[in-house]
């Protein structure tokens, strides 16, 4: 695995990840570049993309390269985006049987030109015995819709009655038939466009949609990476109860034991103030009264550090703190980048809603956007709290700790 993209012990990995690749043309025009020359930015960033997927261990990788729609575009662009088709399928054609990856094409094939059409057909043939290793899943010509209908068409035809027609038999006529993994796991559009456009929309019922600014020819492996590891933050209940419970904190009380640390100002000396923070840990995080204690020595620890701002010391107190945290919890996340989001944090006094959002989302496992309300009333607690209101930074701590567990409970 790169050294660039490894993950986390305990990184919950999508069997399938679906993109589609946005952003090209916006890229090109932004630097004074012809369309073609951002397919072609954007083709260099898919290769990428594809061998960091089979590295980070997913199975199945869908690519919407060309949508039923796109023939619409001006002649000279499409034929520079068939030449990069009839180019990334002479030199992947080798990289696929040695890395055992099955191509399959999603879409039509009609109205391809020939020599495309013919190569895919060849390739998805001499490909398909690796379907147990890898897929890779190229949307050519596709649109949502046309599968639907291609698919009701080919039921039709099959002579099944109508009766006999249900959820199940139906997936046998879809492009993604005979997959282990056809339905993604984690959808991703690059370019800031919050919509699927109707990729496979039998297919996405159930997938996690990441949306990111980034434009195809500069989303790295790196923000794959990220895209990832806010899909393991994620808790999938498929329409039933959550099968994990985490945290079961009373609000109330964890808001004002919190409280009663900030009013104490500097830490003083002797027991009574590891007391507070061990009980505080202790209800925040479920832990036992020993690794509450212990715990709390750490955070102690590095608030000491921060007073006489030895960041880097009070950076390795918080990482002990944090793979305390981890071992007892079992959550995916890494105790250094933890530790170094919350010293940052600190430096700011608590008010960068970017960095507490960062810091909640990868503590307690939540994506970014679920993170927002509560890093948002985390921060005007801390602006509060700066400014001495304590009446007011005890209302935001509260609403702070409701919209935390209303999250994460």
């Amino acid at each position: 695995m790169s050294k660039l993209i490894s993950l986390p012990k305990g990184t919950v990995i999508p069997n399938h990840i679906a993109m589609i690749l946005d952003g090209n043309r916006r890229w090109a025009r932004a630097r004074g570049l012809k369309p073609w020359e951002g397919h072609y930015h954007g083709y260099l960033a898919v290769e990428k993309l594809s061998k960091a997927v089979r590295e980070l261990g997913v199975h199945t990788f869908t690519v919407w390269a060309w949508s039923t729609e796109n023939w619409e575009r001006p002649q000279k662009e499409i034929d520079a985006i068939m030449d990069l088709f009839r180019k990334a399928l002479k030199t992947k054609e080798k990289e696929f049987h040695q890395e055992k990856v099955a191509l399959v094409h999603l879409g039509r094939k009609d109205r391809l030109p020939k020599d495309i059409r013919e190569q895919l057909i060849k390739i998805e043939a001499e490909t398909k015995k690796y379907s147990k290793n890898h897929i890779y899943n190229l949307a050519v010509d596709y649109g949502g819709r046309d599968e639907i209908v291609r698919a009701t068409q080919r039921a039709i035809e099959s002579g099944i009655k109508p009766k006999d027609l249900n959820n199940d038999n139906f997936e046998k006529f879809l492009d993604t038939y005979g997959e282990p993994y056809p339905n993604p796991d984690l959808f991703i559009r690059t370019s800031g466009e919050q919509r699927t456009s109707g990729l496979l929309p039998w297919q996405l019922v159930y997938a996690e949609y990441y949306f990111v600014d980034t434009h195809l020819p500069d989303f790295s492996p790196e923000k794959l990476r990220e895209a990832i590891l806010d899909f393991s933050r994620r808790r999938r209940r498929f329409g039933g109860n959550d099968a994990v419970e985490h945290f079961t904190f009373d609000p109330h009380l964890v808001a004002n034991l919190e409280l009663k640390w900030w009013r104490l100002g500097k830490i003083p000396e002797g027991v009574s103030f590891l007391e507070y923070a061990g009980e505080h840990l202790r209800k925040q995080y479920g832990l036992s009264k020993e690794l509450a204690k212990k715990a709390a020595k750490f955070t102690l620890e590095a608030v000491l550090f921060q007073e006489k701002e030895k960041w880097d010391k009070a950076r390795v107190s918080l990482k002990k703190f944090y793979k305390l945290i981890k071992s007892e919890l079992k959550l995916a996340f890494e105790p250094e980048i933890v530790a170094s989001l919350e010293v940052e944090m600190r430096k700011q006094k608590g008010e960068s809603e970017e960095l507490t959002k960062e810091h909640l989302a990868e503590v307690y496992r939540i994506s970014l956007f679920q993170a927002a309300k509560a890093a948002h009333l985390r921060v005007l607690a801390n602006v509060a709290k700066n400014k001495g209101n304590w009446k007011e930074a005890e209302d935001y701590l509260q609403k702070y700790y409701n919209a935390l567990k209303e999250r994460i409970a």
